[in-house]
């Protein structure tokens, strides 16, 4: 069932974003060379319950997961793409440090997420990077009632299809808000004018994840998911709302 918010719960998730947005900039200045993922994730469990937030994915056990997420971020390095755990590991150059969080506060979530370049990357992990990133603007920027989650999908689509990069087309975005994970499932990919037509106050997490090579996937002992091929992946991930006339991105 796809749940609508009302103008009082989109002030809630605009706080929950702001919260969440400024969390997500500061883990981005924080991961260097020589940085350990472990205090990443520290540092955002403090920083989410000082600012009156509660960490979304602290402790939450996703359908089909074996086990509670044990962390408030997920970090996830170079062909892993999402679900990434933090542990003892200190970031090299080279590294693509993918960072996700997710952030609840008066009980409205939300969730984000931004890839990282460690130290020197080659120009194709720049390539994967900007691709993914302009695909997440892209579809922002048509979001509004009267389009459809095939529009936003096709716009995704295309974008990797001209850098000539691959979708992880078994990974999605989601609905958000009263939950973490709510309908409706946003596939990456589509057709114009198909699937749900969007209407004013759903809340949508679109979130693009782009490979190298391989829009293939498998799962890791730690409940991750990596590419098939082992090829460098990159993600990037915002809340929004739709508006009567547009949209509003709650996580910027």
């Amino acid at each position: 069932m796809i749940s609508i918010k009302t103008p009082q719960e989109i002030i809630q998730l605009k706080e929950s974003g702001k919260i969440l947005s400024s969390l997500l900039k500061k883990l981005a200045a924080q991961a260097k060379e020589g940085t350990n993922l472990a205090d990443l994730d520290s540092f955002a469990y403090t920083y989410i319950k000082e600012n009156g937030g509660q960490p979304a994915f602290l402790n939450y056990k996703p359908e089909g997961a074996d086990h509670p997420y044990p962390a408030s971020i997920c970090t996830s390095l170079n062909h892993t793409i999402v679900h990434g755990t933090p542990h003892n590991y200190k970031l090299r150059s080279g590294d693509v440090l993918k960072i996700d969080a997710g952030v609840v506060y008066n009980g409205m979530y939300t969730d984000a997420a931004i890839t990282v370049a460690i130290g020197s990357v080659s120009p194709k992990i720049k390539r994967l990077m900007q691709s993914t990133r302009k695909a997440l603007d892209e579809a922002l920027s048509i979001i509004k009632p009267g389009k459809t989650l095939g529009d936003i999908g096709w716009v995704i689509q295309q974008r990797a299809s001209r850098d000539n990069v691959k979708v992880i087309k078994a990974l999605t975005g989601h609905g958000v808000g009263y939950e973490l994970h709510e309908d409706p499932v946003i596939f990456n990919y589509g057709n114009k004018g198909a699937g749900l037509v969007l209407r004013e106050g759903m809340v949508l997490a679109i979130e693009p994840m782009f490979s190298l090579s391989s829009e293939h996937i498998i799962q890791q002992r730690d409940e991750s998911y990596a590419t098939a091929d082992g090829s460098t992946s990159a993600h990037y991930e915002h809340t929004v709302v739709v508006t009567k006339r547009g949209h509003l991105v709650v996580t910027l």
